[in-house]
């Protein structure tokens, strides 16, 4: 075990005195590699926000549970029994049917309401599930409508799902713009290993006059890879930061012209993790397809 982190530190080590070698076209490699995957990183961001954007505008999607006319309170109590002891339910408050006489009073229907001789509004269940899955909306929706004493239920999940449809569309564009982009990475990467392997060509046959194996011979190209693509992944973040901070000020601006109260959100430690661990699996890959292709008959 010993012997195999040595080896692996001194092919990063090599890795490093490689990529330290050629300052400039280490920088601009780090610069191509960074700038691709930022545009599909900064996508999906940008959809992470627009969700969370629409949410605040829009209020949390909810489901009207109204109760017949006759329901008592034991009817009430019944039906608040069952939403307790439903797990998939964030929130849920009553509204009976003397608060939605006054609310409707109060929005300037005093008039209208005046001449009604009884309340005609029932008592109802105002409820907020726990996922914004427009499927999971539906089951609950079918599951009250069975419940006794309950006369309607209403779903404001329209909106739900035409903001599900357009951020599924949104991720899949940000995929296929990935995998493109990840594709010519690869090339790229390929083809720098490429060089590096035709300008050390002399060394190799060296290392293996000496009795260098293949692996020992091919580790410090795919370690020259992984940090290749971890450059270019922190230049990738650092696009996505600086992109963020232009834009944070006018996405403010304009959630508050809708009463929302919203602040643009970078990338979280999961999402860096998961750009630099992108960009060094596509820098490996490349190497892996550059080492196989160039040093298959050496």
């Amino acid at each position: 075990m010993s012997n195999w982190l040595y080896l692996h530190a001194r092919a990063i080590a090599d890795a490093f005195r490689r990529l330290a070698g050629q300052p400039l076209g280490t920088l601009l490699s780090a610069m191509v590699v960074g700038i691709a995957l930022s545009l599909p990183a900064g996508g999906y961001l940008l959809l992470d926000n627009v969700a969370t954007l629409a949410r605040g505008v829009s209020g949390t999607p909810e489901i009207s549970l109204f109760l017949a006319n006759d329901a008592g309170q034991a009817d009430v109590a019944a039906v608040e029994r069952r939403l307790k002891g439903n797990a998939e339910l964030g929130s849920f408050r009553f509204v009976s049917r003397d608060d939605a006489l006054h609310q409707l009073e109060r929005s300037g229907l005093g008039d209208v309401l005046g001449g009604l001789t009884a309340n005609p509004l029932p008592d109802a269940f105002i409820v907020a599930p726990r996922s914004e899955d427009p499927a999971v909306f539906e089951r609950l929706a079918t599951e009250m409508r069975g419940w006794p004493k309950v006369a309607h239920v209403q779903l404001d999940s329209a909106w739900v799902k035409r903001l599900h449809a357009l951020l599924g569309l949104g991720r899949s564009a940000v995929l296929m713009l990935a995998g493109l982009l990840g594709f010519a990475l690869v090339i790229v990467t390929f083809n720098t290993i490429r060089l590096q392997i035709l300008t050390q060509r002399a060394e190799i046959e060296v290392s293996r006059l000496l009795g260098a194996t293949d692996p020992f011979i091919r580790r410090p190209f795919y370690w020259f890879g992984i940090l290749q693509g971890a450059l270019g992944g922190l230049v990738a973040l650092g696009t996505v930061w600086l992109g963020v901070r232009a834009l944070a000020g006018p996405v403010t601006a304009l959630a508050e012209t809708y009463g929302a109260v919203f602040a643009l959100a970078g990338p979280g430690p999961h999402e860096a993790v998961a750009i630099l661990a992108f960009a060094a699996l596509l820098g490996w890959l490349g190497a892996a397809v550059s080492v196989r292709r160039h040093l298959a008959g050496d």
